[in-house]
């Protein structure tokens, strides 16, 4: 037994000393494969679809759910619009109902709400599930006013481009930061300031560097889709406009 031991355990050595092979591509060939209606349908495992059918019912069903009514046409762009305007204010006010301490504002990215909502349409489970499909929490983080001014430096005026805010209102000159005011005061560089947003934009994503230099962060552990869903049930006719709180003059 040790024998066996002792010559596993030399080969082992060997094998580690032994220099690294590279590898390098001489040639390769491409082949074109049409996938259409009739390649797709050959390859369908019916058996499965059957399978999981009941699934599926009980899927549609349940995202078919109507959660309230849409007054206008809730549009994405990005420039202010509708939609990130309602993402951002049903943000601030969870956060301040929740969070331990006071918030002062909100940010959603424009990548963060992914599809618009028909005027005096009903809006589904399914609409919202559309609209924020993926798994992100609401966190608040706490940042120095001076970051805050470079949050909307280099990722609103730097870019002319606007994300949902609530509790803010910045107007941007060709690609300057000309006001910039929080809770209707102007933005102190030396005072604290509390912005609630997802996980996923507290770690600099989407290019919002200014984010990760925040003091603190605390979760709420709330899906921010889950949110979105109880504001929809809350409001029942869910209203937004463009009310001027972001100006980008290029």
């Amino acid at each position: 037994m040790r024998k066996v031991i002792f010559f596993a355990a030399v080969s082992l050595i060997w094998m580690s000393c032994q220099p690294s092979r590279h590898y390098q591509l001489d040639d390769y060939t491409t082949e074109y494969i049409t996938v259409d209606s009739i390649t797709a349908e050959a390859t369908r495992d019916k058996a499965y679809e059957e399978y999981l059918a009941p699934t599926k019912a009980f899927m549609d069903a349940e995202m078919g759910i109507v959660l309230g009514y849409a007054a206008n046409e809730m549009w994405i762009d990005s420039i202010e619009c509708p939609m990130l305007n309602w993402t951002a204010d049903v943000l601030l006010e969870k956060a301040r109902e929740v969070c331990p301490f006071p918030v002062d504002m909100a940010l959603q990215n424009t990548g963060g709400a992914r599809t618009s909502w028909t005027g005096q349409k009903p809006i589904t489970l399914e609409d919202v599930f559309s609209t924020m499909p993926f798994n992100n929490r609401m966190v608040v983080l706490r940042l120095k006013g001076a970051d805050v001014i470079d949050l909307f430096r280099t990722s609103f005026a730097a870019e002319e481009h606007a994300h949902g805010v609530a509790g803010v209102r910045v107007k941007i000159d060709h690609r300057k930061l000309e006001d910039l005011k929080v809770g209707g005061k102007n933005v102190d560089p030396e005072a604290d300031y509390t912005i609630a947003t997802s996980n996923y934009l507290s770690k600099g994503k989407d290019g919002i560097v200014a984010l990760t230099r925040y003091d603190s962060l605390w979760d709420s552990g709330l899906l921010i889709r889950d949110i979105y869903i109880e504001a929809v049930r809350k409001q029942d006719t869910v209203r937004a406009a463009v009310d001027g709180r972001v100006t980008i003059k290029k």
